[in-house]
């Protein structure tokens, strides 16, 4: 069930605490092999099965550590709602991402968002996040990043 916001000033009130944790989500190896398509990065370690599982420390195929940030965008949006005053949601970058653990084949994912800071701008707020993704399979998180988004009004 997401946090539902009346405008993006409401994330003020969440500075320093945890807003949300999302449902687990399947990082399948269809979606892993998809990916690889895309961005061009066909590198074993994500899309030779057999070859992972001889030759990875893995034990079998990992998911791309930029299909694991991709996801974010999904995550927030079953995170957080905001009903109004904001025309325009833009991301404007990381201040720092790590990619702490794999994510292997067939794993199921989930983030928890913490409100770092808010910043008021001409026209628009900064929001920046504190993300952990998670993975089933490991105590460790799988992504740690501090996220930038601009509500724009």
């Amino acid at each position: 069930m997401p946090v539902i916001l009346e405008a993006p000033q409401s994330l003020k009130e969440f500075i320093g605490r945890e807003i949300a944790v999302t449902k687990w989500f399947p990082v399948t190896q269809e979606r892993i092999e998809r990916f690889a398509e895309v961005s061009d990065d066909r590198q074993w370690i994500h899309v030779d099965r057999e070859r992972a599982q001889r030759d990875s420390p893995y034990g079998t195929t990992i998911a791309h550590g930029f299909l694991t940030l991709s996801l974010l965008t999904r995550f927030i949006g079953e995170a957080i709602q905001i009903r109004g005053g904001a025309r325009m949601i833009v991301n404007y970058g990381f201040n720092r991402v790590r990619f702490t653990a794999p994510v292997r084949a067939n794993t199921n994912v989930r983030a928890r968002f913490t409100v770092r800071s808010v910043k008021e701008l001409p026209g628009a707020l900064e929001a920046t996040f504190d993300v952990k993704v998670e993975s089933e399979k490991d105590e460790k998180p799988c992504c740690v990043a501090e996220w930038v988004l601009r509500y724009y009004s």
